[in-house]
């Protein structure tokens, strides 16, 4: 049998409880996680790796129509939205138990380290304000404090701060470069 008849007397609700090796665990212990930047090498490769662990997935994407040909995508939330206009991060966030914070300019356009400075700025506060994200897992860049970055890893340490003083607790992995098939870094390498 499914399950096992239990009669407590008073305890409404308990008269069949299933069996223990029949609970979905997961049922009770999902987690909510928000990615953000689903569409980078990273991003694109996490999903996956989540949903086969049972989390709810959801994602926050400037262009959601770029995430129509992943395999995944009919597995996951897709929110519009764009951190550096503060556009759909409350939606976004709502009822998340963590988020994976994974948006980086690869251009070297003018002001980006501001334009992501802004992005971190709006994302932290509107965590903090929200109150439910209990942790925002951030990749940043390697490199000592104090040593001499180049302007994407001070733009990396400087994204990193900014989540770390205002929004929920952070755990920050400094990577050096992501060199794997599909990302820009291969690419750029293969073609030299």
């Amino acid at each position: 049998p499914s399950a096992v008849s239990i009669n407590w007397p008073g305890v409404w609700g308990c008269e069949a409880l299933p069996r223990w090796e029949n609970i979905n665990y997961g049922k009770f212990f999902m987690k909510k996680i928000l990615v953000t930047g689903p569409t980078g090498y990273i991003g694109g490769r996490l999903i996956p790796r989540l949903l086969a662990k049972g989390y709810t997935v959801r994602c926050l994407e400037r262009r959601p129509e770029r995430l129509a040909g992943c395999p995944w995508a009919g597995s996951v939330e897709i929110l519009k939205g764009d951190v550096y206009k503060n556009e759909g991060l409350e939606a976004a966030l709502a009822g998340t138990d963590a988020a994976y914070y994974l948006v980086h300019s690869m251009a070297d356009i003018p002001g980006f380290e501001k334009m992501e400075e802004v992005s971190a700025l709006n994302f932290a506060k509107t965590a903090s304000a929200l109150g439910g994200c209990g942790r925002v897992i951030y990749l940043g860049g390697l490199g000592k404090e104090g040593d001499t970055l180049s302007k994407h890893l001070t733009s990396r340490h400087r994204v990193g701060e900014v989540l770390r003083s205002l929004g929920p607790p952070v755990t920050e992995f400094r990577a050096a470069i992501m060199v794997g098939s599909g990302s820009i870094s291969f690419e750029m390498i293969r073609y030299l």
